[in-house]
This record gives structure tokens, C-alpha cells and sequence, in this order.
């Protein structure tokens, strides 16, 4: 029995006396559903079994409430043979005469042994054989007979003045069994024993015991049947056992309680006597007599809410109703709802329930509680009622700016889905169906998605519609897509003053051109846009309206101030992301933490990464979005010599028209890196060449976003066409960016091919020295492996073996195996475990170094001579000399060859 120490305390006594004493008791045990009174009474019978007495038992049932006398036969059953007289009901006379011959012969068999009674569920037992047991309370008063009745304190049976005459007798004993509290619960927890409970007062592990118990207690209210069906289930979760539970109790609660039960179920919050009633057809008054049962046996929830307490017991309710009836019972739910004046959220979520739009009203009620969903936090919700509403819209204008709506909601979830939802708005927006109120929107979701084209096209139908700034229609239609401050705002977006115009887009007088939320700043503003999005980024919160701003400000970081400055920023919103399940959120923020990690020169950690987001979408074979992260994955793939993964990967479908969009560049860039992989080097010249008209036509041409340029250079070297390759390097360092040192590093690596050695020698050193800085450890890589071929073409073998046991080092930290091969053929060590390194310093002696030193020998590990080095730092050449011959000393080496290849520089280079 569950732990009730007074109530037992009470029934020992009452035992006591009966058995030990011969005092006579009637005790009435009464309490809700599942509170413990059948567990009471067999706790009684066995208890009086163990001190001698005779135990009679028997129960009523709702088959046989209407059966009179059939408690009292169960009783006479249980009675040693011929102990008790069959009871008989004929004429009021002869009743009385049987029912004294029943009390007499019951006083009988107490003269020779303690006679204890126990009926459970007294509201169950015919009215017969409660008149008999009544007349049996009076006439063993004297006698050692213990009467034990249990019934339920909601549901008064056939002869609701039975408790009334039994309150009336002097031996009367009343019993309430309420429910469990909290502490009481504790104590119920598997191996939860005083002294454990004792020691656990004195850890940590008491709050989580806490914890516990009241999760356990507002699950089940505190009632033990509900509590121990709980415990049964896995990890003490609701499940079958808990479910079965639940039905059981409103099973027992009345007959008029499993109707009822339905309509708490459907109308949760909004179970209100009035809507109850209503919803299940039973009178006000018996709704609230059901309710009272339902909420003390626990099952409601606590005051202040409505409905079923535990959202598993509701799921209980609505499982066991058949479909079609569950649906009518929804559909009444949102008209009461609806006539009631509840909030739009209530009857959008009953129409949700009966998937139900037929009432005149049901489609802007959808779309304003979808909007109030919004606000709230609960986008899931809100995008099943835009679903619902999407298929509701009697026409197509009306259709399209649903699924407007639809789209910019999915976006969160689903990337590929949130795409395909401005398929029919936008064939809508082609055959002039849409006014400006639907076109301002459409082109701002789809300049969100990176559609530039399709965007700048919706735009020049909104200029065609002559939207005039004072006719109150005349804001951006773009506005508040971002709230991270734009720095580029013209037609051409962020285009170079020098720059080949595109045709100009008629937009409206008021709008921001597309491309321009995809440009990074230009001057004066990009000297402080890093440090304005790194202290957006601090303050910003995830949620539907900030998506587009902190990515905007991610790619501000990430092409401005160095990958390095924007992975944790990425890594931080990307677990955002994750944690609140937002796999569209996840492609946006994981796609940029890739192609960071890939900037690094990390490219298993770009592959892996890239993998993750592919996997956690939805719909992992479309859309534009999810293209551009795969592109990242296959631009990895590449890197480390996985030609056939990245291929399976490039072959994932990509939507028609990707081009046409940001990210589908990022698809063009990694199928050309693939062509050029696999020597179709006409077929990635033409990708190449194909971004550069696209960023040129939207402004949106820098280099140190996607350098097409050098793409389009290797491509032509490839082909032996290098005057034309000179011509798009020469270029490239005419542009705005050409001082970033990943892009001026990468740039002088290519233009270093076309030179002669001695030229070649100069220009790699700087490219090697701008790809130091620049934090690229793969194209450093490159550059160094460059770097000592030259040096051996020129004749310095010792600082050739140097350079490129650096560069083999970085190649195999990156993971890329095919270009490990190519600088020292034949060595294939696993990881970064270099060639020569056995003897290396140990890592103490290495930290020991000072940061000068620390410099000076860096540059010594990437090849330049004792001047190159006095040059670079702006120190002489004796004070190079006297920091290597500390180095050398320090880390106990013999020269500039037992340098570390490993080292790495303790603070930012020079700029």
C-alpha cells in the first residue's frame, strides 16, 4: 500500500479492537478515482486475516447494479457453508424479517471468531443490498463484526441516503484517501529509503531526486494508480501503461465521464463548463458534478489552466475516438470557440485539429493566429496553419500570398521546401495576378533566398504597377528584411566605379536593389564594418526576423576581417540552430561555418561539417540553398584528392535556374573545380567565366567572396593560353580587393607560373608571406610547395628541402593527400606527421621562444634568406642573425634545418 501512515495507524486500531476487544466499528472509506481504496480494503482483509478474524468480501459492479441482491450473495458465497441465510427479497414484511436473519446470523459467527466485512465500490451495489448492509451496521453494534465499506466520494449510487444513515450511527469511522503530495511522491521512487533520501539531503544528487519527484507529481496530480502505472512505463516517461492508466480513472468516474473526457480533450483551454456541456451533451450541472470527480482524482490540470493535466493523457482521449467523430467534435469545438470570441490561436487550432476551412472566416483567422504564432516563438505551429490555409484560398492571388508567407515561414525548417513555395506565387506574379501587396513581399523572400534575378524581375512588375512613395504603398519593398545596416544601396549594389555597367532594372523609385543585401561594404564604410557586425552579432538573438541579418553580418566577418575572426560566430549560431531543431537555420549558419572552415584551409572539418547540414535537411536533393553547402562539401572533397565523393556529391539534383541566384554561383564554382580536377578544362573555364558575368551584372563582383578571376586563370593555364590567364590576374589585382592578402596571396601564387625563375622566386616569397597572414593554411600549402620548387630551380637545394618539409607538413594538417604526394612523392605518413620530424624539438622548448624570435623563425621555416627576413620585419640583418642563433640554442638544434615545421606564430603577423 502506498505510504499512509496515519490511515494505517487508523485501521490497526479499529483491527485491534474488533478482534482483540470485540468492539464493533463501521468505517466508510471514500476517495476519488485511483486514490487507493480497493488497495485499502485488501490491506484490511489481509491484515484481519492475520489476527484470526473471518474476512467476507465483496464488491459492486455497474453490471450488476440493477441486480438486487447481488453484493449480499457475494457475501453469503464467502461465508463458511450454511453460515448465512440466502438472502431473499419478497414482500416489504418478509424483507425485514430476512434482512434481522441475515444480521442475526452474521452476530452469530462473531461469538466464535471476529467477523470483518469488506464491500468496495459502494456506489456500485444495488439498492437491495444496501438496505441490507445498512441494517446489518445496526444490528452488530454490540458485536465483534468490523464493517469496511469503500465507495466513491462523487458518485452516491442507487441509494444516495445510504451515507446519510450510516453518518448517523455511533460507531461510524469516516476514511478520506486523498492523493499523494509532492513529498509523498519522493518517498515513492524506486530505492528512495529514509537513510538514502538522508544521504542524498547531504549531495548533489537531492535536487535532482527533487526533480524528479515533481515531474513525476505534475504528470499524475499526485494519484497513485496514475503514479504507479508511470513508473512502469520506460524511464518513468508516459507511455502505454500511463495511457491505460488514464482511461481506466475516467472509465471509473461515472458513466457520463467518457463523453466528457472527449470534450476536455478537444477543447483543452478552452473546457469551460458552458463549452463542455455543450460539446458532449450532458446538462451544465453534470458536467461541473464530472469535472469535480475528474479534478480530484488529479486528472485536470492545476488551477489556472484548463483541460487534461498531462498532454499524454489528452493524447489518450483523442486516440481512442474514431477519426471522423474526433473531426466533428473539433469542427463544433472552433464554432463554439469562435462564437465565444476566443482568441484567434483557440480557433485556428480547432480548425487545425478538424482540418477544417469551410466557415467564411476560417481563412483569416489561419493566417492571424499563424501570425500571433510567430510572435510567440512557435513557427511550427504557425507554418501547419499557412499549410491549412494554403489549400483553403479560393483563388490564386489569394493562394500566392499565403504561400509567400508559407515560404518565408518554412525557411526555418525546410530550405528546399520554403523554395518551392514561391513556385506558384511566382508564375502568379508572370501572368499579372499579383498586386503590390503580394509582389513587395515575394521579392523580398526572394532576395532572402539569393534569388537576384527572379527578385529584381518581381521589383520591375511592382515599378510597373506605379507604386508612388505618397500613395502610402511607397516604402522599400525590401525594408526589413535586414536589420543590419546595408552599405550598399544602389541599383548596382556594391559595383566598382570602373566596372562594366549592367542594363538598369526598372524598380521602384524607393527600392533597394536585390543584390545589394549580398554586397559586402565598400569604402568609407568597410574599414568599420567587421567591427559593427562582430558588435551586431554580440546583441543579436535567433528568430525569424534576425535569420538574414546575422548572416549578412557572418559574411561581413568572414570576408573582411578573416575566417579565423568569424568560425566561433558561425560555430555559435550554428549550434543556435541546432538546438532548436531549425534545420533550415542550420543550412544558413552550418553553410557559412563549412565555408569558413574551408577558407582555413581545414578541409576535412569543412567536408564534415558540410555532411552534417546535407544530412540534418529535410529534403536533402534540392534546393539552391543546400546546393551552395554541398558545393563547399565537393570544394573539400577536391582539396583532400576524393575526386569520386565529391562527384557523387556534384551530382545531387540542383533546381532549374540555380544561376540565376547567389548560391547557385557557389554550384558553378564547385563543378568547374571538379572539371579542372578531371582536365575538362573548357568545361571550367566556361563555369568561371560564366560567375564573373553574374557578379559583374549584379555588382556583386569581389574577390574575396569568390575569385573567379584566378579560377578562370588555372583553367586557362591549363589550356596554355597564357596571355589571356595574365590578363584576368592582372585584373584581379586592380580591384578593390586586391590588398586582402588571400586574395593578393592567391592571386601572385598563379602570376608566379608565368614568370621567369628569378621572378618567379621574388613573387612566391611575397605570395607565401601575404597567405601566412591570411590564415589559409591549404594555399599556403600551395604556395610553399611553389615556393621550394623554385628555390631548387634556382639552386638552393637546402632551402628548397626546408620550404618544402613545411609545405608538406601544412598539407597533411589540411588532410590533402594529393598534394602531400606531389611535393614529396613516395611519402605517404598519415596526418601531420611530416617527414623529418622525428627529432623535432619538444613543444616546451618551443614555447620557450620569445615572440620575436618566434617570428624570425617562422620566416626561416618558409624559406627566406637572413636579408629577406631583416626586410619583412624591419629589423638588420645581425639582429636576424642574433635571434636565430638563440633559437638555435634554445630549442638545441644544429641550424636552420632542425627547425620545427610545425611552428606556428604566437601573435598576428604584420600587416
Amino acid at each position: 500500500m502506498f505510504r499512509r501512515a496515519e490511515e494505517h495507524s487508523l485501521l490497526s486500531a479499529l483491527l485491534d479492537g474488533c478482534c482483540a476487544e470485540g468492539n464493533s466499528a463501521l468505517v466508510l472509506v471514500e476517495g476519488a478515482v485511483g486514490c487507493g481504496k480497493s488497495e485499502f480494503l485488501e490491506t484490511a482483509a489481509e491484515e484481519a486475516e492475520r489476527r484470526g478474524a473471518l474476512v467476507l468480501r465483496a464488491a459492486g459492479t455497474p453490471a450488476e447494479r440493477g441486480h438486487p441482491l447481488a453484493v449480499l450473495g457475494q457475501l453469503t458465497a464467502d461465508a463458511p457453508a450454511g453460515a448465512l441465510p440466502p438472502p431473499s427479497a419478497p414482500g416489504t414484511a418478509e424483507r425485514v424479517g430476512s434482512m434481522r436473519a441475515f444480521a442475526a446470523a452474521v452476530r452469530e459467527l462473531s461469538t466464535s471468531v471476529p467477523v470483518v466485512i469488506c464491500v468496495d465500490d459502494l456506489h456500485h451495489v444495488d439498492e437491495l443490498s444496501s438496505r441490507y448492509l445498512l441494517h446489518l451496521a445496526r444490528g452488530t453494534r454490540r458485536s465483534r463484526v468490523l464493517l469496511v465499506l469503500a465507495g466513491s466520494a462523487h458518485d452516491r449510487g442507487a441509494d444516495p441516503l445510504l451515507r446519510t444513515e450510516l453518518l448517523r450511527l455511533p460507531h461510524f469511522v469516516p476514511l478520506r484517501l486523498t492523493r499523494l503530495g509532492p513529498e509523498a511522491v519522493r518517498a515513492m521512487l524506486p530505492d528512495a529509503t529514509d537513510s538514502e533520501a538522508a544521504a542524498e539531503a547531504e549531495s548533489g544528487a537531492a535536487a535532482g531526486a527533487v526533480a524528479e519527484a515533481d515531474r513525476l507529481y505534475e504528470a499524475t496530480g499526485g494519484n497513485p494508480l496514475l503514479l504507479r502505472a508511470l513508473l512502469q512505463d520506460p524511464q518513468a516517461r508516459p507511455g502505454e501503461a500511463y495511457a491505460q492508466a488514464v482511461l481506466a480513472c475516467l472509465h471509473r468516474c461515472g458513466p457520463a465521464t467518457d463523453e466528457l473526457a472527449a470534450a476536455i480533450a478537444v477543447l483543452d483551454d478552452l473546457a469551460t463548463p458552458a463549452h463542455l456541456a455543450r460539446l458532449s451533451g450532458a446538462t451544465e450541472a453534470a458536467a461541473d458534478r464530472a469535472l469535480e470527480a475528474l479534478a480530484a482524482a488529479g486528472l485536470l490540470a492545476p488551477t489556472g489552466r484548463r483541460g487534461l493535466r498531462h498532454p499524454a493523457a489528452r493524447a489518450a482521449v483523442l486516440d481512442r475516438l474514431d477519426p471522423a467523430g474526433r473531426a466533428a467534435l473539433h469542427r463544433e469545438a472552433a464554432l463554439l470557440a469562435r462564437a465565444s470570441g476566443a482568441p484567434d490561436t483557440a480557433v485556428a487550432g480547432q480548425l487545425l485539429a478538424a482540418r477544417h476551412t469551410g466557415e467564411e472566416w476560417a481563412l483569416p483567422v489561419l493566417r492571424s493566429a499563424a501570425d500571433q504564432h510567430l510572435a510567440q516563438g512557435r513557427p511550427d505551429r504557425a507554418e501547419a496553419l499557412l499549410r491549412l490555409a494554403h489549400g483553403a484560398c479560393p483563388d490564386d492571388a489569394l493562394r500566392a500570398e499565403v504561400g509567400i508567407r508559407l515560404a518565408a515561414v518554412s525557411g526555418r525548417t525546410d530550405p528546399a521546401a520554403a523554395e518551392h513555395h514561391l513556385a506558384a506565387p511566382l508564375a502568379a506574379a508572370g501572368a499579372g495576378l499579383l498586386g503590390p501587396a503580394a509582389l513587395g513581399p515575394l521579392a523580398r523572400t526572394l532576395a532572402a533566398q539569393g534569388r537576384i534575378d527572379e527578385s529584381v524581375e518581381v521589383l520591375e512588375r511592382l515599378a510597373a504597377a506605379d507604386v508612388r512613395p505618397g500613395s502610402g504603398r511607397g516604402e522599400d519593398p525590401l525594408d526589413g528584411l535586414s536589420a543590419f545596416p546595408r552599405w550598399a544601396v544602389s541599383a548596382r549594389a556594391g559595383a566598382p566605379a570602373d566596372a562594366p555597367a549592367a542594363p538598369p532594372a526598372r524598380l521602384p523609385r524607393t527600392a533597394v536593389h536585390p543584390a545589394a543585401l549580398w554586397a559586402l561594404p565598400v569604402e568609407p564604410e568597410e574599414s568599420t564594418a567587421a567591427r559593427s557586425a562582430e558588435l551586431f552579432l554580440r546583441g543579436a538573438t535567433l528568430a525569424e526576423g534576425t535569420v538574414e541579418p546575422v548572416a549578412q553580418a557572418l559574411r561581413t566577418l568572414l570576408h573582411l576581417d578573416g575566417a579565423g575572426r568569424a568560425l566561433p560566430w558561425c560555430e555559435e549560431f550554428a549550434h543556435r540552430a541546432a538546438l532548436r531543431e531549425a534545420a533550415g537555420w542550420q543550412a544558413v549558419f552550418g553553410g557559412l561555418l563549412a565555408e569558413a572552415r574551408l577558407r582555413l584551409g581545414d578541409l576535412a572539418g569543412a567536408a564534415e561539417t558540410a555532411a552534417e547540414v546535407l544530412s540534418a535537411a529535410p529534403a536533402p536533393g534540392g534546393g539552391v540553398l543546400l546546393g551552395a553547402v554541398a558545393a563547399t562539401r565537393v570544394r573539400a572533397l577536391l582539396a583532400m584528392g576524393r575526386l569520386e565523393e565529391a562527384g557523387a556529391v556534384l551530382a545531387r539534383p540542383v533546381p532549374a535556374g540555380a544561376a540565376r541566384s547567389v548560391h547557385g554561383l557557389a554550384h558553378l564554382r564547385a563543378r568547374g573545380h571538379h572539371a579542372l580536377a578531371t582536365s575538362r578544362f573548357h568545361a571550367a573555364l566556361g563555369d568561371f567565366l560564366d560567375i564573373g558575368r553574374h557578379m559583374k551584372r549584379w555588382g556583386l563582383d569581389r574577390p574575396r567572396v569568390l575569385p573567379w578571376r584566378t579560377d578562370a586563370a588555372e583553367a586557362l593555364l591549363r589550356l596554355g593560353e597564357a596571355h589571356q590567364a595574365e590578363r584576368f590576374l592582372a585584373d584581379q589585382l586592380t580591384t578593390r580587393d586586391a590588398a586582402d592578402p588571400w586574395v593578393r596571396g592567391t592571386t601572385l601564387r598563379l602570376r608566379a607560373s608565368l614568370r621567369e625563375p628569378k621572378e618567379r622566386q621574388a613573387m612566391l616569397s611575397r605570395a607565401v608571406d601575404e597567405l601566412q597572414r591570411s590564415g589559409d593554411r591549404y594555399e599556403l600549402a600551395r604556395a610553399m610547395a611553389d615556393f621550394g620548387q623554385v628555390l631548387r630551380e634556382v639552386g638552393e637545394p637546402a632551402r628548397a628541402a626546408m620550404v618544402e618539409r613545411r609545405a608538406w607538413h601544412l598539407a597533411g594538417e589540411c588532410g590533402a593527400k594529393a598534394l602531400c604526394e606531389r611535393i614529396l612523392p613516395g611519402h605517404t605518413g598519415e596526418g601531420a606527421a611530416a617527414v623529418d620530424t622525428a627529432d623535432a624539438p619538444d613543444a616546451g622548448l618551443v614555447a620557450s621562444l620569445s615572440e620575436s624570435e618566434r617570428r624570425v623563425a617562422l620566416l626561416a621555416v618558409h624559406g627566406d634568406t637572413n636579408r629577406e627576413i631583416a626586410r619583412k620585419l624591419y629589423i638588420t640583418v645581425s639582429t636576424v642573425e642574433q635571434h636565430l642563433t638563440r633559437v638555435y640554442r634554445k630549442l638545441n638544434i644544429p641550424g636552420r634545418q632542425g627547425l620545427p615545421v610545425d611552428l606556428h606564430p604566437g601573435v598576428p603577423e604584420p600587416a
